[in-house]
């Protein structure tokens, strides 16, 4: 299993959208929301995905797919 973090930037349409629950049952990924800013123009989420590297790039395209930015975070962002 692998670990990613990463920085999602959602557009307003997709604000209210329950994307990160619906990659979770589409995808075997586990996820924790590390932090999130919300508002009713945009939403940014730091989240960490736990799971197969394939899993994990699947999970990746398919959030890409959907219109939200997807930046993969380098360092701990708790740190």
């Amino acid at each position: 299993m692998s670990k990613r973090q990463l920085d999602l930037i959602f557009p307003e349409e997709m604000v209210k959208e329950p994307v990160i629950w619906e990659m979770s049952k589409k995808f075997d990924v586990i996820f924790n929301i590390r932090r999130a800013r919300v508002t009713e123009s945009m939403g940014e989420l730091v989240i960490e995905l736990d799971g197969e590297d394939e899993i994990l790039d699947e999970a990746m395209a398919w959030l890409r797919k959907k219109g939200i930015k997807v930046k993969p975070i380098s360092h701990d962002i708790l740190e």
